[in-house]
């Protein structure tokens, strides 16, 4: 039945129109947009994983800061440490030198004061961001630092961080306190006692040493210069724990940082396979829907003029 009132071919055309311009316009938004899933709206499930971990990354890349101020520190550190140990190589010379008989034991200890007096300025100097792992006072005690490593989820959605620690009571190189040098306490400040060394007697002998900073010769027997060599040895020692501990932890933490950047990259590849658009697929439906677009157009312009031909039958 052919009806001036309803153009049924019309109609057709028309929402066959409607709904080449809908997905026409889905397709130039993922286009433009770069996405397939840019809203919950485009798909729920793909979209709220993607936020979330979009989410994790970022608190990811702050987890990547916090280990370069973590490395920085170290590095600081383990300078510190490796200027001193040549400083009290020094020291060690100067002790051996003064055991030598005849030797000015006064202009001797000129010379190690100066030598103290740099191991203090070392000591102060290393410190990065507020924080000094070798010099210590009442306001800035030793104990555990925390180094942010890593960001977790797990499988409920929990999330917690992970730490990489370190107890700078092992690399404090000077412990002061109101009065002045502690000799609790400190590779260069603590006092060690029954050090074993060999006497003016050929006899193993034992005794207190005060501390590398505390050392003073002017009046030092043969006696006390053994026992301040041996002192100063053991300092040396630890010492070098302190560095080959912390050179570790750097090591530690450069793999931590290497392995959070690779994290960071897969989850942003993860993320795109979900969400992002195939822009050789998007163009070519964008090309297929241009020319139906152009078919439903000529349709519809088809079905309208048809009515038109109801005239020819009055004439």
């Amino acid at each position: 039945m052919t009806s001036i009132m309803t153009n049924s071919a019309a109609i057709a055309a028309l929402s066959t129109l409607r709904s080449i311009n809908s997905s026409m316009e889905a397709t130039q938004n993922r286009i433009s947009s770069g996405y397939r899933v840019e809203s919950a709206a485009d798909n729920a499930a793909y979209w709220s994983i993607a936020t979330t971990m979009r989410s994790d990354n970022k608190a990811l890349s702050t987890v990547k800061d916090a280990l370069g101020l973590g490395a920085a520190t170290t590095d600081v550190a383990y300078t510190a440490l490796t200027s001193s140990i040549d400083v009290v190589d020094q020291i060690k010379t100067k002790l051996t030198a003064a055991s030598q008989p005849g030797v000015d034991k006064n202009k001797v200890q000129k010379e190690i004061t100066q030598l103290q007096d740099q191991l203090l300025s070392i000591a102060k100097s290393a410190s990065f961001s507020g924080q000094n792992w070798v010099f210590n006072d009442p306001a800035n005690a030793t104990g555990t630092q925390s180094i942010v490593g890593s960001f977790n989820r797990d499988a409920s959605g929990n999330v917690s961080l992970t730490t990489l620690q370190y107890n700078t009571g092992s690399s404090s190189l000077i412990l002061m306190n109101a009065t002045g040098f502690d000799n609790t306490g400190g590779i260069l400040t603590r006092e060690r006692t029954t050090q074993e060394y060999v006497n003016s007697l050929g006899d193993t002998a034992s005794g207190t040493f005060t501390g590398v900073m505390q050392i003073d010769i002017e009046n030092a027997t043969f006696d006390d210069l053994q026992l301040s060599l041996v002192g100063v040895e053991a300092a040396l020692q630890d010492m070098t724990n302190a560095a080959a501990d912390i050179g570790a932890l750097n090591s530690r933490i450069d793999l931590q940082s290497s392995f959070v950047a690779d994290l960071m990259d897969s989850i942003d590849m993860g993320v795109g396979k979900l969400v992002d658009a195939d822009m050789n697929e998007e163009s070519t439906r964008l090309k297929a829907l241009q020319t139906q677009q152009q078919l439903g157009i000529q349709a519809l312009s088809i079905a309208n003029n048809s009515s038109q031909n109801i005239l020819s039958l009055f004439r």
